[in-house]
């Protein structure tokens, strides 16, 4: 384990930087809508029957005319914003392992930073972006540079024993519900702000743009190396005793054959997969729900997403962090299968909140004990790549959940499609109770936690 010290000021900058990261990440997800019409309208007026988006529509809308119920003409851009982030998850499934990889080869802190020059040109490449080709390329350069989650997560168990393992996943996941419920309402702000006519969205990608450089400039000055291979030994910024004393204290831990493991990677990350599956398709067709049931427009979509991010960031800085991975993910599954069929079933705004609530206790729990349990089950010398390959099985669940989700919805209507999640969710609680375990070295450090917690308070 990382000497005390050392450990805070690197969870310091993980959680600075990751917030900085994800609220540049979510500016842009209420101006989807916007957006695409923006670039829709535009080319319209070119009167070039031959570009890129014509084409994607075209594609869209023969895939719309297939469904056995018609689909009202306003979801054609939501449609299309589905496929562009279904192709986000995509690029991020083929790149995570190999930036997991690479960040076990040469450090965490060299992956990092080559990930965030690769931020850096996808969020130019948006500033930019005066029509959709250019946009297009921005995505596809993001989702095959975007390392910093799985690389924080990376960072966090290097300079964590198994107690303290779910506690510093947890941090991760305050970042990430603080992101979500800020980001968005600030991103849809700047958007009303014009500053390039030929892009009214370039102050929001300005912006955007502006905290990630900050965000590299604090990581190149501020972070440290927290990952020697076994060929290397050099820290930077002069950590090198520190991490020393770790490798040094967890050395049986890292040797993967000396490892005795609780749960198969493949697993984890099978469950992972069949989990963000059935969930990424229920947040997607959430808007397709609200405006069904209710006549909800985009503010208060807004608001609904808002007050899942604020319930999910208050569980993750009170309870998740202190409960074990295990009970965590049991927990969020769980109320994700009775929000699924409250969904199926309900037609008012309380039967909407309360399944908005058991969302938001999942988005809190499910992925992060699931991260956590991986890292356990991973010595120090493969954790950069068992990290990466599980995020990238959760992100081709993220990348086909949409797509799958809605042709349920609008082929057999939404009682069968959120049945059907639900079933499947039920499944996926089956594996969870059934066949996962809490890794045996993290039972042995929280006990010997907890015993020094009660010498101490006595």
């Amino acid at each position: 384990m990382a000497a005390p010290d050392f450990r805070k000021k690197v969870l310091k900058v993980i959680f600075i930087s990751l917030l900085l990261d994800l609220i540049s990440f979510t500016f842009i997800l209420p101006l989807f809508p916007k957006l695409l019409e923006f670039y829709r309208n535009r080319e319209a007026e070119s009167k070039t029957p031959y570009t890129v988006l014509n084409q994607v529509l075209r594609g869209l809308n023969a895939y719309k005319n297939s469904f056995a119920r018609p689909i009202n003409d306003r979801y054609d851009i939501v449609l299309l914003g589905g496929a562009l982030g279904s192709l986000f998850s995509f690029c991020q499934a083929i790149a995570s392992p190999i930036i997991g990889t690479l960040s076990d080869k040469y450090g965490r802190r060299t992956a990092l930073m080559w990930s965030m020059i690769g931020n850096i040109l996808s969020v130019a490449l948006w500033v930019a972006a005066t029509d959709f080709r250019t946009f297009l390329a921005s995505r596809i350069v993001g989702g095959l540079s975007e390392g910093n989650v799985q690389l924080a997560l990376a960072i966090a168990t290097d300079i964590s024993d198994e107690s303290q393992r779910g506690s510093t996943m947890a941090l991760v996941g305050v970042c990430f519900s603080i992101a979500f419920t800020f980001g968005p309402a600030l991103g849809a702000y700047l958007a009303t702000v014009t500053t390039f006519s030929a892009n009214p969205f370039a102050t929001a990608a300005g912006f955007s743009l502006f905290l990630i450089v900050t965000e590299t400039l604090y990581l190149y000055f501020s972070l440290p190396e927290t990952h020697t291979s076994g060929s290397s030994t050099r820290l930077a910024n002069g950590h090198a005793k520190s991490a020393a004393n770790a490798k040094a204290s967890s050395l049986s831990q890292d040797n993967p054959s000396q490892r005795t493991r609780t749960n198969s990677h493949f697993l984890l990350n099978f469950t992972h997969l069949s989990f963000i599956l059935f969930f990424s398709g229920v947040e997607f067709s959430l808007p397709f729900l609200t405006y069904d049931l209710f006549q909800y427009d985009s503010r208060r979509n807004g608001s609904l997403l808002g007050f899942i991010g604020l319930i999910a960031s208050l569980l993750q800085g009170s309870l998740v962090r202190r409960l074990p991975p295990l009970m965590n993910v049991r927990m969020g599954v769980l109320s994700c299968c009775v929000s699924f069929f409250l969904l199926s079933r309900s037609t008012s705004k309380a039967g909407l909140y309360a399944a908005a609530t058991g969302l938001a206790v999942t988005s809190s729990t499910v992925v992060t004990g699931l991260t956590s349990l991986s890292s356990l089950e991973a010595g120090q010398e493969e954790r950069g790549g068992k990290l990466g390959n599980h995020r990238s099985w959760g992100q081709l669940g993220r990348a086909l959940g949409p797509l799958v989700f809605c042709s349920l919805y609008w082929w057999a209507g939404r009682d069968v499609a959120y049945g059907i999640g639900g079933a499947g969710m039920l499944g996926v609680a089956g594996v969870v109770l059934g066949l996962l375990r809490q890794p045996r070295d993290a039972e042995r450090q929280e006990r010997v936690a907890r015993s020094k917690t009660t010498e101490k308070a006595s």
